[in-house]
């Protein structure tokens, strides 16, 4: 293979798993096709794909919001035109972890929210579930369509310096970013189109088919073509974009809480030739927003009355209300304990060690160790409220303890993972930057079904281990092989 100078210059990061290099600097098998096709592009070649990379996104309208910079609202969804590679047998094990983990969880949700065994049987603590905001007393006895909760997940995957793959969190509700997946593969398409065939990489674009058959098969009504909506906060909120892309690749109507209204505990669509029935919601709207009747009364995003509609079985909504129990960092603890109970199986994929600050024991632990751990919120995502350690002065600490001692159930440690590293094309070179998976898995009458990819994260800042976009990370398409 011709060495190039984009390789000469890249030096794997000491003490962390690189996906393109191996222990003995060797480029790993499945990585040697890209990088001998890249190897025969000039670095001019090279800036004219990203550019017209961040023309393509820019064109479509990938934006995201970040909600804390203060330099307006929409920003494009950067995007690195290296692909992540993932083996067969990489992804096998992933899949099977997967399913194993979603297998259990929606167990639990549905044994809370019913009988509560795990709780009577001692491997849950009830404190855990009753406090956490999440646990909805609104869904008790409420038979969902197949017992399926979690219709659709994204699982949080990251590898530590051996190789070992964690799950960093359980995403259950509203779970974003899949519009991201299909628009990658879309661009890396326009990008490399001999490269795809030639690797042998697999689709992933049947995602919105797949969706759309699962959310079909949870009509109430035996019908030929029920009618599925797409329910959105609307045009202000950050994922948007893919409101609007997966209802398109859908084909289903896209709504606003405005547009539905509920009347004999149906609901029904308005439209110009007057109310049609709904049978299937897709809801992008969190739990607390979606009837001001039973939660949030100030909400004006959701629609009243259609929590009497769902628990008459006249509507489908997906997902389930009230899986955020099931995705709490605080119960996230006890997730192989779940595989244990429920399927009498050990974890296919492990947790990453996880200590909670509401046990004395722990937080003095932690508070000793702050230097060397990530310290997040039970409830946050998207990287808001959350200390890491390694990078964390003494002052923030010091504020972070006393945020901590407000409500130390609210907060779990983890010490700092290594997060694996990938080639990432920057300012004419190739540089290693931390990368994060997450896998989509959609669970439908007929098992759970998971697209051969995901979206891989990139922490785009040199030395930074947070991937999320809102913190200045991007993206990369990934690419499972045949």
């Amino acid at each position: 293979m011709q060495e190039s100078a984009y390789f000469d210059k890249y030096s794997p990061i000491n003490g962390v798993w690189d996906e393109m290099y191996g222990e003995d600097s060797q480029i790993r098998d499945h990585y040697r096709k890209v990088i001998e096709y890249i190897s025969r592009e000039s670095a001019d070649d090279l800036n004219k794909k990203e550019e017209l990379a961040k023309r393509l996104f820019m064109s479509q309208g990938i934006t995201f919001t970040v909600y804390n910079s203060g330099e307006g609202i929409e920003k494009i969804f950067p995007f690195d035109i290296i692909p992540r590679i993932i083996t067969a047998s990489e992804w096998a094990f992933v899949e099977k972890g997967i399913k194993q983990r979603l297998t259990a969880l929606n167990l639990f949700l549905k044994d809370i929210y019913n009988n509560q065994f795990i709780i009577k049987d001692g491997i849950v603590p009830i404190d855990i579930i009753y406090s956490c905001p999440h646990f909805l007393r609104e869904m008790h006895q409420l038979q969902v369509p197949y017992d399926i909760y979690i219709h659709i997940s994204g699982i949080d995957l990251i590898r530590d310096h051996d190789g070992t793959f964690y799950v960093l969190e359980d995403n259950l509700r509203t779970p974003s970013g899949v519009s991201y997946m299909l628009e990658n593969r879309e661009i890396t398409k326009r990008l490399f189109p001999d490269l795809l065939p030639q690797c042998g990489v697999r689709s992933v674009t049947e995602y919105p088919t797949i969706l759309y058959k699962n959310l079909l098969a949870l009509s109430p009504r035996q019908i030929n073509n029920p009618t599925i909506v797409l329910l959105s906060p609307g045009i202000y909120n950050s994922a948007y974009f893919e409101h609007t892309t997966l209802a398109r690749l859908m084909g289903v109507e896209l709504v606003e809480g405005r547009d539905l209204v509920v009347h004999n505990h149906k609901v029904y669509m308005k439209t110009t030739t007057g109310l049609q029935q709904v049978d299937v919601i897709y809801r992008r709207v969190d739990d607390d927003y979606l009837d001001p009747l039973v939660f949030n009364p100030g909400s004006m995003l959701g629609v009243a009355g259609i929590m009497g509609a769902y628990r008459k079985g006249n509507v489908a909504i997906v997902n389930a209300i009230g899986n955020g129990v099931a995705d709490d960092k605080a119960v996230y603890t006890y997730v192989p304990d779940m595989i244990r109970y429920y399927l009498n199986e050990e974890p296919i994929l492990k947790n990453v060690p996880t200590l909670q600050l509401g046990n004395r024991d722990e937080r003095e632990y932690v508070f000793k160790n702050m230097n060397k751990m990530v310290i997040k919120k039970t409830n946050g995502s998207g990287g808001y409220g959350m200390l890491m350690g390694h990078a964390a002065t003494e002052q923030e600490i010091e504020d972070y303890k006393i945020e901590v001692l407000k409500d130390p159930r609210n907060f779990i440690a983890q010490p700092t993972i290594s997060l694996s590293a990938a080639p990432c094309y920057m300012q004419g070179a190739l540089q290693p930057r931390r990368i994060d998976l997450r896998p989509y898995a959609l669970y439908g009458p007929d098992g759970i079904e998971i697209v051969p990819g995901g979206l891989t994260r990139v922490a785009l800042k040199e030395g930074s281990l947070v991937v999320n976009s809102s913190q200045g990370g991007g993206s990369k398409d990934t690419w499972v092989l045949a």
